[in-house]
């Protein structure tokens, strides 16, 4: 008989081979952590042996669970998400879940027209990045009784169970940092702040902090640029050029502060001595650099962990609240910034 006239295994061979009853496998397929890890162990062994494979579409047309979790993130181009991505696949993994990976460009249309298409694929649940989000993909999310939750971005008041950070604090202590080493001379990079309510709340925490302490700078001190180490090289080459230029830059994330940091190593400026930069994030590799970078560092294996953990829970139906998670944010000074007169 050939390969494709064989009959398809099905649950109850996995069941026989494994020694177990077809609830057993079936729990252990849909809720691992019901199951003891032995019995586990032994149905995946029958599983890898027959070659088993669910059928996920009868399921979801029976209204069960199809076992994917949708996640939207503005980009996959750098690694300021790499680590949030990594922890939270970890933790819906263990919960039998899949994650299916999308990105939107900072285009909230598009970030709406991805969600439609997972939910139109029966995704379990969405997580989604900060808390701007169209108007419609809120509307879509809430009609349709889909989990959901968002990530990066703390806020008390927020429509979705969220897990984060205070974006608002993260400026404030970059700011407090420059101030603390006796810099007024203060310039700014920043990514575009419509539809990007992280770095929004960055720049206007550090606004706040710098006008308390009498220092408004310039519109002409301050340059905007993408998530791109070419784009943040370009932005900030006019103000490293300037007769006046400052002796601090406060950039809205790390990929920012490490392009000023090689524009200025690139114009014959020394850092820190010429130049203090700090960013926000301490993203992987910010430690390592040359010299290592002074940041304020956002726990996104944390959030991404405890994102997972929530969603697997709303999903399981193990909460009905709405979930608001606070993750602790923390300043390290490391070698890119100096005191003034040191």
């Amino acid at each position: 008989m050939s390969d494709k006239n064989k009959k398809k295994v099905d649950i109850f061979a996995v069941a026989k081979r494994s020694g177990v009853s077809i609830s057993t496998v079936s729990r252990s397929l849909n809720h691992p952590g019901q199951v003891k890890p032995a019995t586990r162990k032994k149905i995946d062994r029958a599983i890898r042996d027959l070659g088993y494979i669910r059928n996920r579409a009868a399921q979801t047309m029976h209204g069960i669970r199809s076992g994917t979790i949708g996640l939207v993130v503005p980009t996959i181009d750098h690694t300021i998400f790499a680590e949030l991505i990594h922890a939270f696949s970890q933790s819906v993994e263990e919960q039998g879940f899949l994650i299916l990976v999308a990105s939107h460009g900072y285009d909230l249309e598009k970030e709406y027209a991805v969600v439609r298409k997972f939910l139109e694929h029966r995704v379990d649940g969405v997580a989604l990045i900060g808390q701007d989000h169209s108007e419609e993909t809120y509307q879509l999310l809430e009609s349709n009784g889909t989990p959901a939750i968002s990530m990066w971005n703390h806020d008390p008041a927020s429509r979705l169970s969220c897990v984060g950070s205070d974006n608002a604090l993260a400026g404030q202590l970059a700011a407090q940092c420059l101030l603390d080493h006796g810099h007024h001379n203060i310039g700014l990079l920043f990514p575009p702040r419509q539809e990007n309510d992280r770095a929004r709340g960055r720049f206007e925490g550090a606004m706040r902090t710098l006008e308390a302490a009498g220092i408004r700078p310039e519109a002409d001190m301050s340059a905007q640029a993408l998530y791109s180490l070419r784009e943040a090289k370009d932005a900030v080459t006019g103000l490293l050029r300037r007769p006046d230029r400052p002796t601090a830059l406060l950039c809205g994330n790390d990929v920012l502060a490490a392009g000023a940091l090689y524009r200025a190593t690139e114009l014959g400026l020394k850092v820190p001595e010429d130049l203090s930069i700090i960013g926000i994030g301490d993203f992987r590799g910010s430690e390592e650099m040359t010299p290592a970078l002074t940041t304020v560092r956002l726990p996104a294996r944390e959030i991404g962990h405890l994102a997972g953990q929530q969603l697997a829970a709303i999903i399981g139906g193990h909460t009905a609240q709405t979930i608001r998670i606070d993750c602790a944010i923390r300043l390290n000074v490391r070698q890119t910034c100096r005191r003034i007169g040191e």
